[in-house]
């Protein structure tokens, strides 16, 4: 006689997509201190405090360098996670305090492990439904995940190149669309920095801006010889997405 069958359901191997609090929380939490922010901190988080504090931080560089530079990174890692008011000030004063080489290095690490936390946050929440809705999804959606996935490191560097998006957009949206954190990482690092590379150079010359009673000027990133070469690298970066498409359409007729 055949045992007979069980009747019991399998238990399913697909990802838990329910939305719930917790894991909503880290995503919360960072859109709470951000609106909170930016209404406590931006009068505090400007070119005139440091101007105001700017003795204190040079004696304090000179005798606790490392302490200087830890305090910098971990402070810039907070206001890029939170997305509070003075990421531009925090990039500038990095050229001010501490030179281009090590200004940029310092700027590029903090922006770029900043920018990892947000990311993260937003993955395990909002990113993690969704990204699960497109893989069961069809249709246009599934073509567009597909071609996400054929030009990710390119739609990447062009995310940072791009002056135009804002550094938090950049951060959101390739989590909410399920890209890989490997890529994401790398390709955060390499694009900000001739934007890095930029601000560190104006904040290079601030002591000067400060002895003669002025403000440093950050359009400077928009002037035609700096604005130039930022959107030849976008082009470079679009160059690989431009050339598979035009393959694709040869390869169709």
């Amino acid at each position: 006689m055949s045992k007979p069958q069980n009747s019991e359901p399998q238990p399913s191997h697909q990802p838990d997509t329910r939305p719930g609090v917790l894991r909503h929380l880290p995503l919360i939490a960072v859109v709470a201190v951000a609106l909170i922010g930016a209404v406590t901190l931006r009068d505090y988080l400007t070119f005139e405090t440091l101007r105001d504090n700017r003795e204190a931080l040079m004696a304090f560089r000179d005798q606790n360098y490392p302490g200087l530079v830890a305090a910098f990174v971990g402070l810039y890692i907070v206001i890029v996670v939170f997305s509070l008011p003075g990421a531009a000030v925090a990039s500038v004063t990095g050229g001010f305090l501490f030179g281009l080489v090590a200004g940029t290095l310092f700027n590029v690490v903090a922006a770029t492990i900043g920018a990892a936390g947000i990311f993260l946050a937003a993955r395990w929440g909002l990113g993690a439904l969704l990204t699960a809705r497109m893989e069961a999804a069809e249709g246009r959606v599934q073509m567009l995940k597909q071609a996400l996935r054929e030009n990710e490191v390119e739609v990447l560097l062009l995310l940072r190149l791009v002056p135009a998006v804002p550094f938090f957009v950049a951060n959101l949206l390739p989590a909410l669309v399920g890209v890989r954190l490997r890529n994401f990482l790398w390709t955060t690092a390499v694009g900000i920095i001739p934007g890095a590379i930029v601000f560190t150079w104006i904040g290079v010359g601030l002591g000067a801006v400060f002895d003669r009673g002025g403000k440093p000027d950050l359009t400077l990133l928009w002037e035609p010889h700096v604005l130039g070469p930022i959107l030849g690298l976008c082009v470079l970066a679009a160059m690989p997405i431009l050339v598979k498409a035009l393959r694709g359409k040869r390869g169709k007729t």
